[in-house]
């Protein structure tokens, strides 16, 4: 007699502290302290199951220690959007909210949805990205300390921006120096690196940006990454009715540095340019022609990294 294989999902929620799992279709569940003793405790339990697949939020980064771990181990994980897993709470009728039915829910999800297992970034792609965040944070206090010197009226409060801006000024000097550092002792992003700022347009900001921030680049189709990124056009159709296609979700930081790129190779880049006034005189609206750009400059980087291969306008 054949022996029944029942597949076994689990749903984990993640907080600073403690950690929820919640297995099916047993509604096994677990409660541990956020560290090594907890997580080993749940490793060893998922271990002796064998999940079919592991679901977990994204949470702000707290998720990436117990995920690592479980994913080196070969478990299957997949770490999800928290807004997928809140729309289908409230599409299955579950609208109260504590880590215990978080979990719940989560198991559900991985039962019902099933979504996509990724690899997750290894340790130097996390680095990386942890830089390229921190740019960003600076910048955007370089920003508000900007604005505010424009309407300081005292001498003191002027001479504390000044002095301020000035060791941001420092500090992201000192970020984009060790970042190119980091880029360059690397044989595998050094080569990326190469092919994307080989592209006219897109520049060392962008590149790191899409290093690590989309690590996917290269490795999935066409479709995929611009759906990755948020750059996909999706329907609104019902009926008869065919309404206006639309892009929305995805990555904001990807979308970012790819709208910035494409601004720029709209300017200096001829296969974009062309590809751009082709879509102005069939009377495209102007945010449609660059979102339509931020898509094509996407693809050409997937392409290029894919098949390692050099900027090339004809292939473009």
């Amino acid at each position: 007699m054949n022996e029944i294989i029942v597949e076994k999902f689990v749903g984990i929620d993640v907080s600073k502290s403690t950690l929820d799992v919640c297995i099916e279709p047993a509604a096994q569940t677990l409660h541990v302290i956020y560290d090594e003793a907890g997580i080993s405790q749940v490793v060893c339990c998922l271990e002796e199951i064998g999940p079919t697949l592991i679901v977990i939020e994204a949470t702000g980064g707290l998720e990436v220690r117990i995920a690592t771990e479980l994913a080196s181990l070969g478990l299957p994980v997949a770490v999800i959007n928290p807004r997928q897993a809140r729309d289908f709470a409230k599409a299955t009728g579950q609208l109260a909210k504590t880590d215990q039915v978080d979990a719940a829910v989560l198991a559900a999800f991985a039962k019902v949805i099933r979504p996509q297992v990724r690899p997750l970034k290894d340790a130097d792609t996390r680095a990386l990205d942890d830089m390229v965040s921190r740019r960003r944070q600076l910048i955007d206090i370089r920003v508000q300390e900007a604005l505010r010197l424009g309407t300081a009226a005292s001498r003191p409060l002027q001479k504390s921006l000044k002095q301020h801006i000035a060791w941001l000024d420092k500090r992201i000097a000192e970020v984009d120096s060790d970042l190119t550092k980091q880029l360059r002792e690397s044989d595998v992003w050094r080569a990326k690196d190469d092919l994307l700022q080989g592209i006219p347009g897109v520049g060392a900001v962008t590149t790191r940006t899409m290093l690590a921030k989309c690590p996917e680049l290269g490795a999935l189709n066409r479709r995929q990454i611009a759906a990755l990124a948020g750059v996909a056009p999706l329907a609104n159709d019902s009926g008869k009715h065919r309404g206006k296609r639309f892009t929305w979700g995805g990555r904001a930081d990807v979308r970012a540095v790819l709208y910035m790129a494409a601004v720029s190779a709209i300017r200096c880049n001829d296969t974009i340019k062309t590809f751009a006034e082709r879509l102005k005189k069939a009377g495209k609206p102007p945010k449609v022609v660059i979102v339509a750009c931020m898509r094509k400059l996407l693809t050409i980087m997937n392409t290029m990294l894919k098949n390692n291969t050099p900027w090339n306008p004809k292939n473009a």
